[in-house]
């Protein structure tokens, strides 16, 4: 939508609806895309290469070594059978979620803050940011807008590495979204049962009910 990170490369671990949504939006607004998905599913070459011209499909290490910031669009029980530890000082966006029905019950994640607080003791040293799981892959296609379109949606970024916070922020700019800022504790409210999740909101009604969420101790 915006441009403003052209040439910058992002990957995408993961090419289901949500990868693949955001690949092409990626492209779109001039970033390089790279993907990387399962090496037992060997249709998935042939999905990005007819959905996403231009795309690349490079082996998980290849991506690492070629990417300015990195998706995780993996179902959460999947996350482990990636190599997180090559992730270290990577910008890393989780915008994974919880669903009972695709990953069963998860200890380790029922018993963490959030579902992104139990991502990230996976490796502490990934740059991680909770982005892009309080809406749906639809919503993506659906809803990008232009800079300063009056209908432009609001998607958060939840961190508290304030550099790699703002890269994602740049991302999301030019995927065609306002970016709101957030702590990392506030990725909570993005969840599944949170007060924004799958809802639109500006960025004055986004804050405005994360303010609600936080309550008046906060």
């Amino acid at each position: 939508m915006g441009g403003t990170q052209a040439n910058k490369t992002l990957g995408i671990i993961g090419a289901g609806k949500v990868g693949t949504t955001l690949g092409r939006l990626a492209l779109g607004a001039g970033w390089d895309v790279c993907l990387s998905a399962s090496p037992q599913r060997a249709w998935q070459s042939l999905i990005v290469e007819t959905m996403l011209p231009g795309a690349r499909l490079l082996p998980e290490p290849e991506l690492v070594a070629a990417s300015d910031i990195i998706v995780l669009a993996v179902p959460i029980s999947k996350a482990t059978t990636i190599d997180l530890d090559a992730l270290s000082g990577k910008v890393v966006v989780d915008a994974m979620n919880h669903w009972y029905p695709v990953d069963g019950s998860h200890d380790g994640v029922a018993e963490a803050p959030s579902s992104s607080h139990w991502v990230q003791a996976l490796n502490p040293a990934m740059r991680l940011v909770k982005s892009l799981n309080h809406l749906g892959y639809h919503d993506l296609e659906t809803d990008a807008r232009p800079a300063g379109h009056p209908e432009r949606r609001a998607v958060a970024a939840a961190s508290d590495d304030v550099e790699a916070r703002a890269a994602v922020a740049g991302l999301l700019d030019d995927l065609g979204f306002d970016p709101l800022e957030i702590p990392f504790a506030e990725g909570r409210h993005l969840e599944g049962d949170g007060p924004v999740f799958g809802r639109w909101f500006d960025t004055e009604r986004f804050a405005a009910a994360l303010g609600r969420a936080r309550g008046p101790a906060a």
